[in-house]
């Protein structure tokens, strides 16, 4: 479930390996952001739910 979620976000975010390979502190910062927004949703639907 988190996986497939870091992937349709970054999706969405036009996050892409050719950002990576321009920008790595960009592309680092926004799968940062991007993997923590996933695991609050995991931890809210299976742990608080």
């Amino acid at each position: 479930m988190f996986y497939q979620l870091v992937k349709q976000m970054g999706e969405c975010e036009g996050i892409t390996e050719k950002l990576k390979a321009e920008n790595q502190m960009l592309w680092v910062g926004k799968m940062n952001a991007i993997r923590e927004a996933a695991t609050e949703i995991v931890n809210n639907n299976l742990i608080y739910s």
